[in-house]
C-alpha cells in the first residue's frame, strides 16, 4: 500500500473543459472564417497590441532580426537543431514504402506521403519557446512537407528574435509574428494573405489549445496538449538534490503543472521534500513553481519497484525519469508515458531544450494511446492497389460478390460479378444478352 507523504489532485482531460474559453474560441474563429484578415488584425491589435504593415516577415526583416542577436545563440539553436534533424531524420528513415503481391498479379502497397503544408505554432508570453520551433518545423521538414508556415505573438510590443532565427534556421517557409487564436484559426481557415495548411502542431496557452481542439478535422493537429507533468521513479540509490532540481525545472512550466516522485524510499522521499522547500524560495520563476508544487506536487512512497511502475504507469504522464540502479528496466517495466528519461545524467530540460528527441508530448492520460510529435505525424500512410492477373481478378470477384450480399450490398457484390462474368465467364442472373453485348464477350461458359 503506497504512502502519501505529500498528495494533490491529479489533472484530467475533463479539466481543460472551460466553456468560457470555448465559446469565446468559438467566436473568434467564427469571425476570421468570416472576415479574414480584417478580424485577424483586430484581434492582433485587441490581445496582443500589434498591428503592422504585414504579419510577414520579409526575407530582409528576418536577416535584420537575426543580426542583432549574440553569435554564440545562433551558434547554440545550430547544435541543437542538428541534434533534432538527425533524430528526426533516423524516424523517417524508418519509414519505408512496402509493395507484397499476395495473389498471382495481385499488388498491394503502402506510401508515406507527406502533408501539403503545416503550420507551426511557436508561444510567446512569458516564455518565448524556441525550441518549439525546432521540434515543429525541423520535424515537419525532415518529413518532405514542402510549405511550412510558422507563427508567433510579439512579447511585449517587440519581436523576439531568437524565436525568429529559430524559425528561419529550422526551415520555415514562411514567418508571422502573430499569435494567439488568431494566428492558429488564420493557419487553418485561411485568409486572403495566408493560404490555409493541412495540419497544425506546436504547444500554446488554454485558448490556443482550444482552437486546436475546435479546428480538429477540418486541419490535422498533433496532440492536444495540457500543462506539463513530470513523474520521477526514484529508488534509494536516488540522488534527492537532481531529485528536487529537476521537480521544479517543469514545475516551472506553469502554476498548475503537476510534479510527482514516486519512490520505494521513505528517506529519499523526505530529503527531496526538504531540498525543494531550500531551493524554491531562491528560484526565479517560483511565481509559477512555487504554486504548481504547492497545488499540484506529489510525493509518493511505493513498497517496491513493482509498485512504483504500476503508479507511474497509471498517472500516465508526458514526462518520466528513472533513478533507479537498473533504469533501463523502465523500457520493458512501463508502457503509458510520452517519453522516459533514464539515469541521473539524463533529464526532462534536456528533452525540452538540447537533446534531439521531440519534447511535443501527451498529457493529461493521453499517453495511454498516443505519442507525441514526429516525423510520422506529418505523413499520411497511404494505400495501393493494383491487379494484373486476370484469374486472380475473377477469383476476388466471386468471393467480393458473395461477401457483398452476406452484407446486402448488391451494388457491391455486382461489381466482383461483372469482373467474374468478364475474366472467367461465371453467369449471373442480372447480366443478360445486352450487358453482354455492350462489352468484350465473357470467356467461357460456366454457370454459378
Amino acid at each position: 500500500m503506497p504512502l502519501h507523504l505529500k498528495t494533490a489532485p491529479t489533472k484530467t482531460f475533463a479539466d481543460t473543459a472551460q466553456q468560457d474559453v470555448a465559446e469565446r474560441v468559438r467566436a473568434i474563429i467564427g469571425d476570421i472564417r468570416e472576415n479574414g484578415d480584417a478580424a485577424v488584425r483586430r484581434y492582433a491589435e485587441q490581445f496582443d497590441n500589434w498591428s503592422p504593415e504585414s504579419y510577414r516577415l520579409s526575407d530582409d526583416e528576418i536577416t535584420q532580426i537575426m543580426a542583432t542577436l549574440d553569435p554564440q545563440v545562433i551558434t547554440d539553436i545550430e547544435f541543437v537543431q542538428a541534434q533534432v534533424r538527425r533524430f528526426a531524420q533516423a524516424q523517417r528513415d524508418s519509414l519505408v514504402d512496402i509493395e507484397v503481391e499476395t495473389l498471382p498479379g495481385v499488388f498491394l502497397g503502402q506510401k508515406h506521403v507527406p502533408v501539403q503544408a503545416a503550420g507551426a505554432y511557436i508561444p510567446g508570453g512569458k516564455y518565448p519557446l524556441t525550441a518549439s520551433a525546432h521540434m515543429t518545423i525541423i520535424t515537419a521538414k525532415v518529413a518532405g512537407v514542402p510549405r511550412v508556415v510558422a507563427c508567433t505573438p510579439p512579447i511585449r510590443g517587440e519581436i523576439p528574435a531568437a524565436t525568429v532565427a529559430a524559425m528561419k534556421l529550422a526551415g520555415a517557409d514562411e514567418i508571422y509574428i502573430l499569435g494567439g487564436v488568431q494566428a492558429v484559426a488564420a493557419m487553418a481557415v485561411g485568409t486572403d494573405t495566408i493560404q490555409p495548411v493541412n495540419m497544425i502542431a506546436g504547444p500554446g496557452n488554454a485558448y490556443v489549445a482550444e482552437a486546436k481542439r475546435q479546428l480538429f478535422g477540418e486541419v490535422g493537429i498533433d496532440l492536444f496538449a495540457g500543462p506539463t507533468e513530470i513523474l520521477i521513479v526514484a529508488d534509494e540509490h536516488a540522488d534527492p538534490f537532481f531529485t528536487a532540481v529537476d521537480l521544479l525545472s517543469q514545475a516551472e512550466h506553469g502554476p498548475d503543472s503537476p510534479a510527482v516522485l514516486v519512490t520505494t524510499s521513505q528517506e529519499l522521499g523526505e530529503q527531496v521534500l526538504d531540498w525543494i522547500e531550500r531551493i524554491l524560495p531562491g528560484m526565479p520563476t517560483r511565481d509559477y513553481a512555487g504554486p504548481a508544487w504547492r497545488d499540484w506536487g506529489q510525493v509518493i512512497v511505493a513498497d517496491d519497484l513493482d509498485e512504483a511502475y504500476r503508479i507511474a504507469d497509471d498517472f500516465a504522464f508526458e514526462h518520466v525519469q528513472i533513478f533507479t540502479q537498473e533504469p533501463r528496466e523502465a523500457l520493458t517495466r512501463m508502457h503509458d508515458y510520452g517519453a522516459l528519461f533514464l539515469g541521473e545524467n539524463t533529464c526532462v530540460s534536456y528533452g525540452d531544450k538540447v537533446i534531439g528527441t521531440n519534447h511535443v508530448l501527451p498529457t493529461l492520460g493521453a499517453a495511454r494511446y498516443t505519442g507525441g510529435l514526429w516525423v510520422g505525424k506529418y505523413l499520411r500512410t497511404v494505400t495501393y492497389q493494383e491487379i494484373q492477373n486476370t484469374d486472380s481478378s475473377a477469383e476476388l470477384g466471386a468471393v467480393c460478390g458473395r461477401a457483398a450480399r452476406v452484407e446486402l450490398f448488391e451494388g457491391h457484390a455486382r461489381s466482383g460479378d461483372a469482373r467474374a462474368w468478364r475474366h472467367a465467364g461465371t453467369q449471373f442472373d442480372w447480366i443478360d444478352e445486352s450487358h453482354a453485348a455492350a462489352g468484350t464477350a465473357p470467356v467461357g461458359a460456366e454457370s454459378r
